[in-house]
């Protein structure tokens, strides 16, 4: 076959929404209950539901795995978020990404950008594999798309933009150009960002993956993961594998991220102003080596910022390089008094964690490094309190941490 009739178009869109983002946050798949009226919806913890007969269901529901209403009124929110015909909870980020690459035979080849969230660096090296679906890593997609294709064999471009944690950008019309030319989908993880701040599908993606756990939900007590995309044959094919696989979230995780979605606009925007806030500051002090943030002008991919993410805000994500190695980095994060020291992203609170050691320790030391993940290098996860404190408390704690740390735990001056 020629590389032209291997090639695939970008699905239709899904029709532009009447409302907009914070409108349509609040309302999408929330109708008032038809009985009571209640205004927010009922948990429907029922595992089964009645038929009338013998194949006919009461309702459109026959059993929670299959479908249930706080799901199935999840997924239209987000849908509609992401611009997507379609999307699809499961019951945490990582059975998303299972999901996807459980649809591809046995023999297909995946490309990846290399600084990935370390539990899907792990599940396509340990996992997939296993099942005969081999990743190639690259550390530069945009440039190294057409090298790294295997015609017949490439089913699938992975992206993750920001990536997770050095915040590196990819283009995705770029890369979506290309791997449609030659008949491959591309999935663009939109974690760090959420659907506020970017939408992958308006880019020539063909699938948006998130962990609800992070920004969506947005508070901590859920772990759920969702798709989003526009393709007829990927909902029957996917829909298909939620339900025979089962990797699916209980009702009342699905009613909480539901109710976390509402207030997205809100915690994005102001967590996108704190981390502008921390970033600058970072970017100014001497104790830091560098700064990775797609809202600084500095970065090296800034332009991509202002392409592809609202107003060009950065997000609320960022990380950097302490001065002093892996055992100032890991003081830093025993130092803040408002940052937690804990894994995870994207809720109300505000965490710092150090990849090397805690997220990403799976990935061999060589490969983190080569992604630019230094033993130095810390993540922080700007929540939505006053951002004039988390600069307080960053500023602090690079005091204690590297002005000189006496065996007590506190700084000289303190």
């Amino acid at each position: 076959m020629t590389q032209t009739e291997h090639s695939i178009d970008t699905p239709p869109r899904a029709p532009s929404p009447d409302h907009r983002f914070g409108t349509l946050a609040v309302h999408a798949g929330s109708p008032h209950d038809p009985v009571t009226g209640a205004v927010i919806e009922p948990i429907s913890l029922s595992t089964t539901f009645a038929q009338s007969a013998v194949g006919k269901p009461v309702g459109q529901y026959e059993y929670t795995r299959s479908s249930n209403p706080n799901r199935d009124n999840f997924e239209k929110a987000v849908a509609a978020l992401e611009h997507a015909r379609y999307s699809l909870a499961f019951s945490s980020g990582s059975a998303t990404t299972a999901i996807i690459l459980q649809s591809l035979a046995s023999g297909s080849h995946v490309v990846s950008v290399s600084d990935v969230y370390g539990g899907t660096h792990r599940y396509f090296t340990k996992v997939a594999a296993a099942h005969g679906v081999h990743v190639t890593f690259s550390p530069s997609i945009e440039l190294d798309i057409e090298n790294l294709i295997r015609p017949n064999e490439t089913k699938l471009i992975w992206i993750e933009t920001p990536s997770n944690p050095t915040l590196s950008l990819v283009d995705i019309r770029a890369v979506a150009t290309i791997a449609h030319r030659h008949g491959i989908l591309v999935v663009v993880d939109n974690t760090f960002l959420s659907p506020y701040v970017q939408n992958p599908l308006d880019h020539g993606a063909d699938f948006v993956v998130h962990s609800v756990t992070k920004y969506i939900n947005g508070h901590s007590d859920v772990l759920m993961g969702v798709a989003a995309f526009n393709s007829d044959a990927l909902f029957e094919r996917l829909s298909f594998l939620q339900n025979a696989i089962g990797a699916v979230p209980g009702a009342f995780d699905c009613w909480l991220a539901h109710r976390g979605l509402k207030t997205l606009h809100l915690r994005a925007r102001e967590a996108t102003t704190n981390a502008t806030a921390v970033a600058t500051m970072l970017e100014k002090s001497p104790e830091v080596i560098a700064v990775n943030y797609p809202g600084l002008a500095s970065h090296p991919q800034h332009y991509i910022t202002l392409k592809q993410h609202r107003n060009g805000m950065g997000g609320g994500m960022l990380s950097f390089r302490i001065k002093g190695g892996k055992e100032a980095a890991e003081r830093f994060c025993t130092h803040t008094k408002i940052f937690t020291l804990a894994e995870s992203l994207g809720g109300v609170e505000s965490l710092v964690e150090v990849p090397a050691s805690m997220t990403h320790m799976g990935i061999p030391k060589d490969q983190r490094e080569a992604a630019g993940v230094f033993d130095d290098l810390v993540r922080v996860s700007c929540g939505i309190e006053d951002g004039a404190d988390l600069v307080s408390d960053i500023q602090q704690a690079l005091k204690k941490t590297i002005g000189g740390v006496a065996s007590n735990g506190f700084s000289n001056g303190a």
